[in-house]
């Protein structure tokens, strides 16, 4: 997470929502010769405090599971480079904006018999993004391939302790700088989902989300 304050003034709740939107990120633990990382589709609760997922047995994360572990979901959302020109101003460097939501807590391995249940739910939730398709589900596998998938993945749980987010949007920046950065980062595509960072630029703006040193 980005150390100043100045970007950290998402809010859990639109930071929460925003992980609900992804339903995708890192997932990071520390093993014997050190860190651990997966990228996983996850299902966070409407609480927000306990996120499921699933790993495939052969997965190295599996091996620190013996114990509930203390763990990290890393959330990507937009990003983007911003070049110094677009700003309109004297003396400004390069700089990259982004959004990025980090849920840390303690993961554990959760019974077998839980998978057959987390898989329907996270089949649901993805497919329900897909309408008006017909929504897939995993009993329209035959029996035998559905039971050979489901010997081969382990239910996980992440019990979230902590929400720590960052929305560097150019808050450090004056208004009118910042939309010329938003146009010029919507105009450019360079990076990911530039269309997305920068209209957040531009609601920033309006949510006035603004460094208190910054001029208007």
């Amino acid at each position: 997470m980005h150390p100043s304050p100045t970007f950290r003034e998402g809010g859990t709740a639109r930071s929460l929502a925003l992980v609900r939107d992804r339903s995708f990120g890192a997932l990071a633990v520390n093993g014997p010769q050190g860190p651990l990382l997966s990228h996983v589709p996850f299902l966070l609760d409407e609480a927000g405090t306990e996120a499921d997922l699933h790993l495939v047995r052969s997965n190295p994360i599996l091996a620190a599971l013996a114990r509930p572990c203390a763990a990290v979901i890393a959330v990507q959302g937009a990003d983007a480079y911003v070049s110094p020109d677009w700003y309109g101003i004297e003396d400004q460097v390069p700089t990259w904006n982004y959004v990025a939501v980090h849920l840390r807590g303690r993961l554990e391995r959760r019974p077998d018999e839980e998978i057959r249940d987390l898989l329907d739910r996270q089949s649901l939730a993805a497919e329900r993004r897909l309408a008006p398709k017909p929504v897939w589900m995993p009993d329209k596998m035959t029996p035998q391939v559905l039971a050979r998938l489901l010997r081969a993945i382990v239910p996980v749980r992440l019990h979230v302790e902590s929400v720590d987010a960052t929305w560097k949007l150019g808050q450090n920046k004056p208004g009118a700088a910042r939309l010329a950065a938003a146009a010029g980062i919507g105009a450019q595509g360079i990076g990911q989902e530039t269309s997305a960072l920068a209209a957040l630029m531009r609601a920033a703006v309006k949510r006035r989300w603004t460094w208190p040193g910054a001029r208007p």
